[in-house]
């Protein structure tokens, strides 16, 4: 099969390697030239493990081919993914003005019948405004070209989003015609070899879907982030708390884990736009509602245990930051807590010293020159007066902290992710702070008194 997508980002890029690498001819097309010569070079515009490496293979088979030119690239294509970006606007709905314009082109320019796929994430009644366009587009042209119109919206987790392709818990397919239908099963029967299965549904439902999904799984963060506060304020445990309950099966062990909060491309865009589509129908999703609010509270969680150690008194002081991007294995950097906690911390006079095994060059981005960026982990501590985790990279998880002792001006850790054991900080002497437990050491004086003034 011959296959077009338009759009080179995360999610475009993933989907055209990847039904490359299972032999079919892909062309992926972007309007931005320098990130087209990029990728012909190898040069990917994100960082996913084992992505390049698959793009290359695959350039170099004449499996994957990349232009800027539309009319090139959908030429004969029996299937042409939608996978560009729906920012939100103020408003919080996603702004359609790329995918919509995309549709319009791919109308100028289709020659034979096609399925026209929105891959990005959209709305529920984005494919009928898609579908519009395409028509409007070939009644222009004198054209009579038939085409169908499908919602296959992705379900990829950055940072292993290869395997959630090559290996799909489930593969989602909005249709509504029988043709259709046939086009996208033969599309996808390698992936069914091994008996993932393929879901067909109408297209409402299926862009429904995408929204619901991440919906629920930032439930299950901001619900246990908020069991995690509470724990610390009534002295429970909630890594405790997070094993009892994970080990019913009706709850389960997945994104129960307490942190400092969701971020990355899709979690915070996609709570937003249910919640402004809803409230455009109508109706108040008064759960996402408080999903979102505990997530931007969350957010400040650790800063507020940095002011609290410090009495309030943070102005001259140092702090340091282990990582950066919103979780591991991936530099995308959008929403991140990091950016918060970053903010908060250069408005009350901290110099702050940052590392980050690969999302440093998209920091830079966002942070410009207001930190300072390590070329380690372990330079970004030198005379610091507090270490701060904010991503669980494997490589923080077992420093030596001998040596973190010894660069630390003050052996304090402010631990976002619950990655190290409480006593066996205290033991080795460190000052510790977590998410959802109650500081099992003595406040240090300066703390104490700031809280008698």
């Amino acid at each position: 099969m011959k296959i077009a997508v338009v759009g080179t980002g995360y999610v475009g890029l993933v989907t055209g390697t990847c039904f490359a690498e299972v032999g079919m001819n892909v062309t992926c097309i972007d309007i931005d030239q320098k990130k087209i010569d990029n990728l012909k070079q190898g040069i990917l515009p994100i960082y996913e493990p084992g992505l390049e490496e698959m793009v290359t293979r695959n350039v170099t088979a004449n499996r994957l081919q990349f232009t800027t030119s539309l009319g090139e690239g959908i030429k004969d294509c029996d299937v042409a993914f939608i996978a560009v970006g729906t920012p939100p606007g103020e408003d919080g709905s996603a702004d359609l003005k790329y995918v919509l314009a995309v549709a319009r082109g791919i109308g100028e320019h289709m020659t034979s019948y096609g399925v026209i796929v929105t891959k990005s994430t959209v709305p529920v009644g984005t494919a009928a405004k898609v579908h519009r366009e395409l028509t409007q587009a070939l009644e222009k042209r004198g054209a009579n070209i038939e085409f169908d119109v499908a919602s296959n919206p992705e379900f990829l987790k950055e940072g292993a989003a290869i395997d959630d392709f090559l290996k799909p818990d489930r593969i989602v397919v909005g249709v509504s015609s029988e043709r259709a239908e046939e086009v996208m099963s033969k599309l996808y029967k390698p992936f069914l070899l091994n008996g993932h299965p393929i879901i067909f549904m109408d297209i409402p439902s299926a862009e429904m879907t995408k929204y619901a999904a991440n919906s629920m799984l930032a439930t299950k963060i901001s619900f246990m982030n908020d069991i995690a506060n509470l724990c610390e304020i009534m002295g429970a445990d909630v890594n405790m708390v997070r094993k009892g309950i994970g080990s019913d099966a009706r709850i389960g062990t997945k994104f129960i884990y307490p942190g400092i909060g969701y971020g990355g491309s899709c979690f915070p865009k996609d709570v937003k736009a249910l919640i402004k589509t809803a409230a455009e129908n109508g109706y108040q999703m008064q759960v996402l509602q408080a999903v979102e609010s505990v997530n931007e509270a969350q957010k400040e969680v650790l800063f507020d245990k940095v002011k609290k150690h410090f009495g309030g008194e943070l102005e001259g002081r140092k702090i340091a930051l282990w990582g950066l991007s919103f979780k591991p294995k991936t530099d995308d950097m959008r929403e991140a807590p990091s950016l918060v906690i970053i903010e908060k911390l250069l408005a009350h006079g901290c110099t702050v010293s940052v590392y980050d095994p690969v999302a440093i060059p998209e920091a830079k981005h966002s942070l410009g020159d207001t930190v300072k960026y390590a070329k380690d982990q372990f330079e970004a501590l030198v005379d610091a007066d507090a270490l701060l985790v904010v991503t669980e990279w494997p490589e923080f998880r077992s420093p030596s902290f001998e040596v973190v002792g010894k660069l630390l001006k003050q052996k304090v850790i402010f631990d976002g992710r619950n990655i190290y054991d409480p006593q066996e900080m205290k033991e080795l002497g460190f000052a510790y702070h977590c998410i959802g437990i109650r500081t099992a050491h003595k406040e240090p004086a300066i703390a104490a008194a700031s809280h008698k003034l």
